[in-house]
């Protein structure tokens, strides 16, 4: 019989978590790092880089942090090239970032051609030039890594507006085009590069508390069958068992993290 001692441990691999210091990434930075993972944080925020480090050192776990702007695509290669080099073949990418312009979150009515194509180019582009990238990696080095996409259910179901009532929030059309685009990019890397043994999964999370709206949060509870908005937590787990022997075999799948939102 197989010994199961240590398929959820993410010791001796690298991860790399781009937007490793957003609300989502930042779980995921910890998680991977307390379950024995040398992890590269790639994010823009060097403030905010200094208490992440300050937390890893107080634990003694391997956890860096280097620059790096997703939505440069044309520094985007180069730079996991050297990141490398430096810090050892990538056994898995974590894509948790969330490029976008500053006039975000326009409403429909409002959106403009320039607004369309700055969100697409920074995000979606992002998304699958950093997938590519990561996978040619692994390819290269001969690593069978873990390549793992945030979509969100808004890339698979479409927007619920009755959750938006009574509150100034709306939903986003360009934000459901570019994570449906995330779901479906990830299935063609896993098709792509599976014979190298290379697999890609998106996760798709629900709402995430916080501090929204109050209206919003109970009309989203109220939606949801388990009655609770999702944590950082409960999205960092599900990419911990992605990145690590546990999910081996599962590849190009989409793995909701949204409280049954979808199921019914």
């Amino acid at each position: 019989m197989k010994n199961h001692d240590g398929m959820f441990s993410l010791k001796g691999k690298n991860v790399f978590v781009v937007g490793g210091l957003g609300l989502l990434g930042l779980a995921v930075s910890q998680a991977a790092a307390a379950n024995g993972a040398k992890v590269v944080v790639l994010d823009v925020d060097n403030d905010k880089s200094k208490a992440v480090l300050k937390w890893a050192g107080k634990h003694k776990y391997r956890l860096y942090y280097e620059y790096f702007d997703a939505a440069d695509l044309d520094a985007c290669e180069l730079s996991l090239k050297r990141l490398v080099k430096e810090y050892g073949p990538m056994h898995a990418l974590v894509n948790a970032s969330y490029p976008r312009s500053r006039d975000w979150a326009r409403p429909l009515e409002k959106m403009t051609v320039a607004y369309l194509r700055e969100n697409v180019d920074k995000h979606l582009n992002s998304y699958l030039w950093l997938g590519r990238c990561a996978a040619l990696l692994m390819q290269k080095a001969r690593v069978k890594g873990s390549i793992i996409n945030f979509g969100s259910i808004y890339g698979v179901v479409a927007n619920d507006l009755s959750v938006y009532e009574g509150t100034p929030m709306s939903g986003e059309l360009t934000y459901c085009a570019i994570k449906g685009g995330v779901v479906n990019l990830t299935r063609y890397l896993a098709s792509y590069f599976g014979k190298d043994g290379i697999r890609a999964n998106c996760i798709c999370p629900g709402g995430i508390f916080d501090r929204q709206n109050p209206r919003f949060v109970k009309n989203y509870e109220r939606k949801t069958p388990l009655k609770r908005m999702g944590i950082p937590q409960d999205v960092a787990h599900a990419a911990v068992f992605l990145a690590g022997d546990a999910s081996s075999y599962i590849t190009g799948e989409v793995l909701m993290v949204d409280g049954g939102w979808t199921a019914v």
